[in-house]
């Protein structure tokens, strides 16, 4: 009797000991999550506008780096703030931005802390490979404004893959990764904060909900932000290698292709213009391996990796695919080129009352454009040269004044000469595989 009541008792100071240390865990990540407020600008309808906003963060180094999402704070935030735990506001600067993870990287100002003595807690990573469907997490934030708010919920699916990810601010989302699908509540300001186990350990960064439906939130995973946290540390950005290749899942597809099951990804269709198209590969390929290493492709949800399979690659590598078409399976040898989004820099002149983008080199493949010089016009200010002209958005702007424009920098030089001396300026302008002329009058 003596020993079954010890055994109890040696049994209840583990389950407590177990309990305080999950207490302590889950304490230090709270003090380790910040509030963010976000003033920057954007070029709309013609002209350059600031605006606001509000998300979350958690600190992830000694050195106060802060990992929140893209969408959170842009490439053009002017002013950063963040509200540590015990409510003092320290300013931060913009150390890297990740679009295709919608990841970014914060630095807490070192001397501001030093010279106000405020100090910081750090989060600790855990393994979001290791999530299974059901397991308890919580999500802390600051949802539409409140402070430190905590809301649990449970892993609905550690991989849920998006045919068709919302994209931040206009730019590509969610090609390399799946995401972590909770029923924890995640509203507008909870973006950025840490998803997390009961003992504290960050599994997720919470990144969007779905409006309109009940209990659909989504977070990237850890094992992803991570390695995105790294290479944003180090250099500011991730570069990643593209051959052009669109893949589809062969699921249902295995007997039109004769294939096996769980074996090979199906080439949706290939960019015009790509390594991929310049080797020969075509829509309807079935990819069998990379480098000699065999892909499946049957699921959806299998298909980030294999992209991602490329994308980690240096820019310039030598790959060897071997393509499936018909009877036949040959390899195709592919030098990989610098990913790049659709979305360029923009910019605007305000004296013509004309917001422009630089055309990137898929949106000119996309478009059938001859190549990537000219800028696009993406929007123009109601009554301005520009409007009255008759340029509008969609249009290519190739010449002014006889002048080709490669860039934005060549259309700042025109607008800088047209504002010394005013002037009308002659615009030739591609739309729609037609060049047309417009007069922007002062």
């Amino acid at each position: 009797m003596t020993r079954l009541v010890l055994l109890s008792l040696v049994g209840t100071l583990l389950v407590t000991a177990s309990m305080a240390e999950t207490s302590r865990g889950f304490k230090r990540l709270l003090d380790a999550v910040v509030r963010i407020d976000v003033r920057e600008f954007a070029y709309e309808a013609g002209s350059k506008r600031f605006q606001s906003g509000v998300g979350s963060g958690v600190i992830v180094s000694d050195d106060g780096l802060i990992l929140t999402n893209a969408h959170v704070v842009g490439l053009r935030a002017v002013d950063i703030n963040v509200t540590l735990a015990n409510l003092e506001r320290v300013s931060a600067e913009l150390v890297g931005w990740d679009h295709w993870t919608d990841l970014a990287l914060l630095r807490l100002d070192a001397e501001e802390l030093k010279r106000k003595g405020h100090k910081f807690t750090v989060g600790r990573f855990g393994d979001s490979d290791d999530l299974d469907p059901g397991e308890t997490v919580y999500a802390v934030g600051t949802p539409h404004g409140l402070t430190r708010t905590v809301t649990r919920g449970i892993i609905s699916n550690p991989r849920r893959f998006f045919a068709d990810s919302r994209g931040v601010k206009g730019y590509e989302t969610g090609q390399f990764n799946t995401w972590l699908q909770t029923d924890a509540a995640i509203n507008p300001g909870n973006s950025g904060g840490p998803l997390v186990t009961s003992d504290g350990r960050i599994v997720g960064i919470n990144s969007r909900g779905y409006s309109g439906a009940d209990n659909l939130g989504f977070a990237i995973p850890s094992s992803t932000a991570r390695r995105v946290m790294t290479g944003l540390a180090e250099d500011g950005a991730i570069e990643r290698s593209y051959v052009g290749i669109v893949p589809g899942a062969l699921r249902d597809l295995e007997d039109f292709y004769d294939l096996e099951l769980n074996t090979g990804m199906l080439i949706n269709s290939v960019d015009p213009g790509s390594p991929a198209a310049e080797a020969g590969m075509r829509g309807g390929d079935i990819l069998l391996k990379i480098n000699g290493e065999r892909v499946d492709g049957r699921f959806p949800e299998q298909l980030p990796p294999i992209k991602n399979m490329i994308a980690v690659r240096p820019i310039g590598s030598e790959l060897t695919l071997s393509i499936k078409r018909g009877d036949s399976t040959d390899d195709y040898t592919v030098t990989t080129e610098e990913l790049v989004s659709r979305v360029g820099d923009e910019s605007v002149v305000e004296i013509w009352g004309l917001s422009i983008r630089e055309v990137s080199r898929p949106f000119a493949r996309e478009n059938q454009l001859p190549n990537d010089e000219g800028v696009l016009v993406i929007g123009v200010q109601r009554g301005f040269p520009a409007q009255v002209a008759g340029l509008s958005t969609g249009d290519v702007i190739t010449k002014i004044n006889n002048t080709p424009i490669a860039s934005i920098a060549d259309i700042l030089k025109q607008a800088e000469a047209y504002e010394e001396l005013p002037d009308k300026v002659l615009v030739e302008a591609r739309r729609k595989f037609r060049v047309s002329l417009y007069v922007l009058k002062p």
